[in-house]
């Protein structure tokens, strides 16, 4: 594939100084919550991009395993462009097909479920049924950088948001498929140990080499919280 040829990525998230994310437990930061959507906001991304987990809430229910055990292994199928797809995007990485979607649309974005081959038919009929877009990407997991590509082809997404959890941010970071890193560091120290982090890196190969940044911005937004913003320098 051609590497250019695949949107703008920008990992927006917001960690505490001690660089977790799940803030479940965190004290109560006032208005500062909010500057994580009104970045996102000023960003003007043309799509945020998220893992399963974290968009569970959003699809409204789960297959079971049974359902999702139906598997098409080695099928050759289009990927699904929705007729009322657009301007503005909800893409879910899922790649057994997990998620079964209730809506096409998340507060007005057009849902994109990015998906492996291993899927069933059916499960695409049911997305199909629902009005939701997806793309086929990967045999049995998801080929990030293939998806990046077919985001920009089928859809003509030019940036997109990165919001995930650690391991689909660490996946995107060690694949060299972040541009940019947007993070809100707020005023609040964690500690809680095993708690997912910004960026968690599955290097079993031992392969991985952590990335340089260069500091691009630094502003104070509202009760303390401090927006950092980083190019990756290309390795």
């Amino acid at each position: 594939m051609t590497v250019g040829h695949r949107p703008h990525v920008i990992c927006h998230m917001m960690t505490s100084v001690d660089g977790r994310i799940v803030p479940r437990r965190w004290p109560d930061l006032g208005d500062g919550r909010r500057e994580y959507e009104r970045v996102h906001a000023e960003i003007g991304a043309d799509a945020w991009m998220c893992g399963r987990i974290t968009m569970e809430p959003f699809a409204g229910a789960m297959r079971s395993d049974e359902e999702v055990a139906r598997e098409s292994p080695g099928t050759e199928r289009l990927d699904f462009i929705a007729p009322d797809a657009g301007p503005c995007y909800a893409v879910a990485v899922d790649p057994s097909g997990r998620l079964a979607w209730q809506s096409n649309d998340i507060d007005g974005d057009h849902v994109i479920t990015v998906l492996s081959r291993r899927v069933s038919d059916e499960y695409l009929e049911f997305l199909r049924a629902r009005g939701v877009s997806y793309v086929l990407a990967g045999a049995r997991e998801v080929d990030l950088a293939l998806a990046l590509e077919r985001l920009a082809t089928n859809f003509g997404i030019r940036t997109v948001l990165l919001e995930g959890g650690g391991k689909i941010n660490g996946s995107m970071l060690r694949d060299g498929l972040i541009d940019e890193v947007s993070v809100l560091v707020a005023p609040v120290a964690d500690g809680t140990i095993g708690t997912p982090a910004l960026f968690d890196v599955n290097d079993r190969a031992g392969t991985y080499t952590p990335r340089r940044l260069t500091l691009g911005s630094v502003e104070q937004r509202a009760e303390g919280v401090v927006w950092l913003r980083y190019r990756v320098v290309a390795s």
